[in-house]
């Protein structure tokens, strides 16, 4: 799990993809960060990608440094605690000017049943689950 979050902060920008009706939603995220030993990722609640997320959770995150890429399949699960939302806000501080911890929009998701596929032009895949 930490060779991941290292690669998607390493990243900045990773793309997030979901399913709404049959048709795949692909979008830039870079909210990534460790709590209570899971890793966790961040959006509004009014936001399209977190009722996507809510009718299935079901997710796979890319990202690309130089030449090398990773894919994360996982299952999101919502927590609800203000102690992991303020922990990504204080993770991301500039987040604060949208986002408040308790606020009823900001949401944070942990990466449940992960499989993480490291992959790179020079060498074979490597696969890590968390």
């Amino acid at each position: 799990m930490q060779e991941v979050y290292e690669f998607l902060k390493k990243c900045g920008t990773y793309y997030l993809a979901t399913e709404e009706n049959g048709q795949p939603r692909v979008r830039p995220f870079g909210t990534v960060n460790i709590f209570d030993g899971k890793l966790y990722l961040q959006t509004g609640k009014k936001k399209d990608v977190a009722k996507q997320i809510a009718a299935n959770p079901k997710v796979e995150l890319c990202g690309m440094s130089g030449n090398e890429w990773l894919r994360v399949s996982a299952t999101l699960v919502e927590d609800t605690r203000v102690e992991a939302q303020a922990s990504m806000l204080d993770a991301y501080p500039d987040l604060k000017k949208m986002y408040q911890a308790g606020d009823g929009n900001t949401v944070v998701f942990y990466l449940k049943d992960a499989t993480a596929v490291f992959s790179s032009f020079g060498a074979g895949p490597k696969t890590v689950k968390f």
